[in-house]
């Protein structure tokens, strides 16, 4: 019978073609799945260049910075190192005029061995050997006095070189600040634009399709490393100190850096081991070896103080601002012994030297002359205001605030990017330029795909922080005085990153930093 073979015949002639239908919507479905794939690692790729330049940007921004606070640290020293160099120059010339003050207090001494010779010359009517040593004293007197004048010359002649030694170290202060200002300037600038020296180069390098640094971002770092020096004007932290007050930090310092000789130079007993051996041999030449002396209660030093009464005072209880570098040294000259006569007296010697604003003094032989020396004082002036002159320092601006990384300055990048290519040309797993497919189903309406991602966007945050590698290092609080400033990439904090990235105008992102669910 034919019949059931027909029928069977018609039905699979019926179902011929369904697995074509099929196969090409599993292979329409499996192009679109690639392209995604495609588009997604493209994007993928694009965000992590973007990434990695903003993590460069804000780690780049942070070493310049570092760099800056390091050397402030050093040129800190230096300063310091100059109000050194001013309190041995003292010293040195304070030592010098004492040369012809102790002779004069030798001279002293014999003219008491005359008047004393004398008397007992008379009482014993000539005739005892005190009165030929009345005329040796008196010889032995007039050539302490020559002598003493012979020296005071040389030390007057010492005043020229004195004075342009002071005016020299004087203005290498405030030459190091202005360094220390254009320094700052320049680092600022940096911070500010994402660009200059040198770090568009990292555009280059990284990502040349990046987007510039926020203005409100750079203005925030700018602010950021204003808020680390102390004087500068900036928002969010603890205000600035009185320049009195930072004056006092630079004196304490450089007082502390002095060696021990122009620090201290007491003694007594022997001549002060300061003086020249020739100038010894000559003092001991002149009574000859007939006698002995002694020096008594000898004492000198030299320091940045607030006025030159206070040179012996401790700078911290006196509240010292540095107004005035002086230096003194002074004793007395006692004849022990000579020949037979009466031991005389001691005899008082002193020298003292200061430089300040009006003009300093000193004194040799008796006489003072006022208005020679110059010196503007440690940190004369507000920060903002040395330009060129006024003695002043970079000092650490220190916030007691842990949220504040106790004034550590942060530095922030945030940019943006295109994550596609937008030439199918160039990209062609884009399809089309505008990165979409449109599917329509009749009555049930239609739909679009999105096949690549827009723009991307990059937030970063690094940390520029005080370290000294040693034991018990972390317990050393950030200052400007020792070069130890470094940088590390650092995680933010929901407020913070909301902060920046409405700095940066993309509210959207900032309403959303702030969700608990969200990891920064």
């Amino acid at each position: 019978m034919p019949l059931p073979v027909l029928l069977l015949s018609r039905r699979r002639r019926s179902q011929r073609g369904q697995a074509i239908v099929l196969g090409s919507l599993s292979f329409l479905v499996l192009a679109l799945m690639v392209t995604l794939s495609f588009n997604l690692s493209h994007a993928l790729r694009q965000k992590m260049s973007l990434q990695q330049h903003g993590d460069a940007m804000s780690f780049s921004m942070g070493v310049l910075e570092a760099r800056a606070l390091n050397y402030y640290a050093v040129t800190n020293r230096a300063i310091a190192g100059s109000y050194v160099a001013m309190n041995s120059l003292h010293a040195y010339m304070a030592t010098a005029s004492i040369t012809g003050e102790m002779l004069r207090a030798g001279q002293e001494n014999f003219n008491q061995i005359v008047i004393t010779e004398t008397a007992r010359c008379v009482a014993c009517r000539g005739t005892c050997p005190c009165c030929k040593h009345l005329i040796e004293a008196g010889k032995i007197a007039a050539e302490f006095g020559k002598k003493g004048r012979l020296y005071d010359r040389d030390v007057r002649g010492l005043e020229g070189n004195f004075r342009a030694a002071m005016t020299g170290l004087d203005l290498m202060v405030d030459n190091i600040h202005t360094s220390q200002r254009g320094v700052h300037e320049k680092t600022v600038q940096a911070v500010k634009d994402g660009s200059s020296h040198g770090l568009s180069q990292l555009k280059t390098d990284t990502a040349p399709n990046v987007s510039d640094l926020s203005s409100g971002v750079g203005a925030l770092n700018a602010n950021e490393f204003n808020c680390a020096v102390d004087g500068m004007q900036c928002q969010g932290s603890v205000a600035n100190s009185a320049p009195e007050a930072r004056a006092r930090v630079m004196t304490e310092i450089g007082n502390a850096s002095r060696s021990g000789w122009p620090a201290n130079r007491n003694g007594s007993g022997m001549p002060p081991k300061q003086l020249h051996p020739l100038f010894l041999k000559e003092f001991m030449d002149i009574p000859g070896n007939k006698g002995t002396y002694s020096v008594l209660g000898h004492k000198g030093s030299s320091k940045t103080v607030q006025n030159r009464n206070k040179i012996y005072e401790s700078g911290q209880s006196s509240g010292n601002q540095g107004s005035t570098v002086a230096a003194t040294e002074s004793g007395m000259l006692s004849q022990v012994s000579w020949e037979d006569a009466i031991p005389p007296l001691p005899a008082d010697y002193e020298a003292f030297i200061w430089s300040a604003s009006g003009g300093g003094g000193h004194t040799v032989s008796g006489q003072q002359h006022k208005g020679q020396h110059r010196f503007e004082g440690t940190n004369a002036k507000a920060l903002t205001a040395c330009a060129g002159s006024g003695n002043c320092f970079m000092k650490y601006r220190a916030n007691p605030d842990q949220g504040r990384d106790w004034g550590q300055p942060r530095v922030y990048s945030y940019y943006t990017m295109k994550l596609n290519v937008g030439d199918p040309k160039k990209a062609p797993w884009e399809l089309n330029n505008s990165r979409r497919v449109k599917f329509e189903h009749g009555a049930q309406g239609s739909g679009d795909l999105t096949l690549a991602a827009g723009e991307g966007m990059s937030l970063s945050k690094s940390l520029v922080y005080y370290h000294r590698f040693k034991q018990g290092g972390w317990s050393e609080p950030p200052n400007l005085f020792a070069p130890y400033w470094r940088v590390k990439l650092h995680p933010f904090t929901p407020q913070e990153a909301k902060k920046v990235l409405e700095d940066a105008g993309n509210s959207d992102a900032a309403t959303i930093a702030e969700a608990p669910e969200v990891s920064l």
